[in-house]
């Protein structure tokens, strides 16, 4: 075989080595992009440990997954969490929490994370970001177990990839108004 005929040869295995792991790569890369966002399999029931949320103000704010489920957390005697897991990793937390009369939302919002530069909205009732949020209830919101005390309501997302400070905000005031309209607040 001449020199001329081996350095063709050469070539042309180059070009088809070059050539394979091009389309392999791709066929990779495409696999793991998918079709987009992964699909919310699960249904998000409308009511949330006892507070009745509107599911399409809750599901935004969750990751894709097959099964969503709901835990009661009760960690002191102020502060009531559900919990809401996706195929089992914690990926958002509801609470409701008694700080003193003297607090405010802003003041409220620093014990909670992703909450630092939020923004206040109804009259410095609520803050958010697009990952978590604080509001207060209204003053009539008082009980007999918590004397001298607010009830605030948190939002938090569980590094789930969510930063929507719209749909965090909408469902920050939703679920703070269900609150008020619950046992929770007489």
């Amino acid at each position: 075989m001449s020199v001329r005929g081996s350095l063709r040869r050469h070539r042309f295995i180059g070009t088809a080595v070059a050539l394979t792991a091009a389309v392999a790569l791709a066929a990779t890369l495409s696999a793991c992009a998918g079709d987009g966002p992964p699909k919310k399999a699960y249904t998000v029931p409308g009511s949330l440990c006892g507070i009745a949320v509107d599911a399409a103000l809750v599901k935004p704010v969750l990751p894709g997954g097959d099964s969503l489920t709901t835990a009661t957390v009760k960690p002191n005697g102020g502060t009531v969490r559900c919990n809401l897991s996706v195929d089992g990793k914690e990926a958002l937390s509801l609470a409701q929490a008694w700080w003193g009369d003297r607090d405010s939302t802003t003041g409220v919002a620093q014990a909670y994370a992703h909450t630092d530069d939020g923004t206040l909205s109804e009259g410095e009732r609520f803050v958010h970001t697009g990952r978590a949020g604080v509001g207060r209830t209204v003053s009539s919101c008082e009980v007999p177990e918590h004397p001298e005390q607010d009830l605030y309501t948190v939002v938090e997302t569980r590094d789930t990839g969510v930063d929507d400070p719209e749909a965090i905000e909408k469902l920050l005031v939703a679920y703070t108004k269900a609150v008020e309209g619950s046992p929770a607040c007489r």
